[in-house]
């Protein structure tokens, strides 16, 4: 599963919603619309060697319908007088998603975009899972790259309906995502820098990221 959270919520994390059964109506709201009260995210920690201190920011929209985390040093890069340690880039986000009494929520779909340069036989991967505190972390979803690039890239993570993974009503439990950019020299020249770069991750109910809600017992 994977993937994506809030706007009302927030978390990253992700899934996109197939058509939903009889049962599954009863009781979600397909439709995306959050509960009438107003969500609150609180960032608790950011960390990780593609997010160092004040170099990512999450937002959340003033009508609470989504977030947009922005970093501003998230990048791999191979060749050149790369370091060792620039091959590999990744960040983790622990949220805190308050949502309103008698409502929780699963992750639908998430999307995320940036920037690569790669050099031809060079490669580039973008990986990401998620999970509540105390449940094991979903598996990476992994997005591949290749060379000769130098475009914008996006990738979207989905789940299906039966692996959606809800928050535990009645429960406080952080979300956590983990974001992961990759770069290989592959054949490429070792003395051209290739790279790859993550500008944003936006998310929207009716855009980037969806959410599946239930009612609570």
């Amino acid at each position: 599963m994977l993937n994506l959270i809030s706007a009302v919520a927030v978390s990253l994390p992700l899934l996109a919603l197939p058509l939903a059964t009889d049962a599954d109506t009863a009781n979600f709201d397909w439709g995306g619309r959050p509960p009438p009260d107003k969500i609150v995210i609180d960032v608790v920690t950011v960390n990780g060697s593609g997010c160092p201190q004040n170099t990512a920011a999450v937002a959340v929209s003033p009508d609470n319908t989504a977030f947009t985390v922005t970093y501003s040093q998230f990048m791999a890069q191979v060749g050149g007088n790369s370091n060792p340690t620039d091959i590999r880039k990744n960040c983790q986000l622990n949220l805190r998603v308050h949502v309103p009494q008698g409502f929780t929520y699963a992750i639908a779909q998430a999307d995320y975009r940036g920037f690569a340069h790669l050099e031809r036989g060079a490669t580039g991967l973008e990986r990401a899972n998620y999970y509540f505190q105390g449940n094991s972390p979903t598996s990476f979803r992994n997005h591949n790259f290749s060379g000769p690039m130098d475009d914008d890239w996006q990738a979207t993570d989905t789940t299906d309906v039966a692996a959606l993974v809800y928050k535990p009503c009645g429960e406080e439990r952080n979300f956590n995502i983990n974001t992961e950019l990759r770069v290989g020299l592959g054949s490429s020249s070792a003395s051209k820098v290739s790279f790859i770069a993550m500008d944003s991750t936006d998310g929207a109910i009716n855009t980037t990221y969806h959410f599946a809600w239930k009612t609570c017992p």
